[in-house]
C-alpha cells in the first residue's frame, strides 16, 4: 500500500539531510498517516489512510456543520 492520503492525496516529499560540513544526502519526508474508519453513505464502514492534518480539517468542518444546524 502506498504512503498516500486517500482524501487529500498528500504523499512523500524528497529533500536533503544537510550535515554541519554541508554534505547532502537524500531523504524522504513521509506524511503523518492515520488509519481511520469512515462510514460510507450506504452504512458500511471502510478503513482508509488519512493524513493527520486532513483529519483535523475533516473534524473542524464536521463541527462547523453541526453548529450551523
Amino acid at each position: 500500500m502506498s504512503r498516500r492520503c486517500s482524501v487529500s492525496g498528500k504523499g512523500p516529499l524528497v529533500g536533503n539531510n544537510v550535515s554541519h560540513a554541508n554534505n547532502k544526502t537524500k531523504r524522504r519526508q513521509l506524511p503523518n498517516l492515520r488509519s481511520v474508519k469512515i462510514t460510507m453513505e450506504d452504512g458500511t464502514t471502510k478503513r482508509v489512510k488519512v493524513a493527520a492534518s486532513t483529519l483535523r480539517t475533516m473534524k473542524k468542518k464536521a463541527a462547523q456543520a453541526a453548529a450551523a444546524n
